[in-house]
């Protein structure tokens, strides 16, 4: 195995390749050098690019490097708090990147679930202009990954932070790993939900979005009914694992449950 450091992103980009894995917190990358699984290259890059928050009044910038102990720490992005305080515990939370959990592979990836519900964009290095999230996480679940370098995530702010919502199921409290996780950006106008977008973790083959829960939701206001029909759609056109966790059929039952918290949660503001 060889470690491989780079002073810029660009020149680590240049040197990925299909024996190649891109290391920045290492928190899972590690996890596999010590299972003897890893790749037979390690490349990395301290670009301080890679640790870059801007933040402004109608969105915001991660460097892929960002940390969930940053995210916590910045007072411009309290609203991702949550989610951020979700993954691991303290140790982890100093490691693990906003990058890597892109690439985290259930149980892992709640904050992934997170960025998709707000409409995020991904900057990978090398390559000109920002692609969908939706986009780099449908072609995770197709190929197992990638040799692309995600170098930032840009994101939308919501006008109000109470048109965020995000909720990790898991068995054990408060460091467990998640059963399935969930998240929804229900932005509102003249007091209907406009541009919703709601996403899974563990519902498919990495995070996705519910086109049926979204339909539903769009157009309406958050009251119980709304959040009634919504949830009895909350499995329509997922396609959940079976795993040491749980299996697809319970999934597939408790998620409207679940979602039905996260709505009601968000109707209370």
């Amino acid at each position: 195995m060889r470690v491989e450091s780079y002073g810029t992103l660009a020149e680590a980009a240049r040197a990925m390749g299909p024996d190649a894995v891109f290391m920045a917190g290492g928190t899972l990358v590690m996890r596999d050098v010590n299972a003897g699984t890893a790749a037979s290259r390690i490349v990395r890059s301290a670009d301080p690019a890679l640790r870059e928050i801007r933040a402004s009044g109608d969105g915001f910038s991660l460097g892929a490097g960002v940390t969930m102990a940053q995210i916590l720490a910045h007072r411009d992005l309290a609203f991702l708090a949550p989610v951020a305080r979700a993954v691991g515990g303290p140790q982890v939370r100093n490691m693990a990147t906003i990058g890597g959990n892109i690439f985290a592979h259930h149980p892992y990836g709640d904050f992934a679930v997170a960025l998709l519900a707000l409409g995020s964009r991904v900057v990978q290095a090398g390559q000109g202009g920002a692609r969908s999230l939706d986009d780099v996480l449908r072609e995770r679940g197709r190929s197992g990954g990638s040799s692309a370098i995600i170098a930032a995530i840009e994101a939308p702010r919501p006008r109000d932070p109470r048109a965020f919502g995000f909720l990790k199921v898991s068995r054990i409290k408060p460091k467990g790993v998640s059963v399935m996780s969930l998240a929804a950006h229900l932005p509102l106008e003249g007091g209907r939900i406009r541009g919703a977008r709601v996403a899974f973790g563990a519902m498919g083959p990495a995070p996705l979005r519910s086109a049926a829960v979204e339909r539903v939701l769009e157009g309406q206001r958050l009251d119980a009914t709304t959040i009634a029909r919504a949830a009895q759609l909350a499995g329509d056109g997922l396609d959940p694992p079976t795993d040491a966790l749980a299996s697809a059929w319970y999934r597939r039952e408790v998620a409207g449950a679940h979602l039905k918290r996260l709505l009601e949660k968000m109707e209370r503001g």
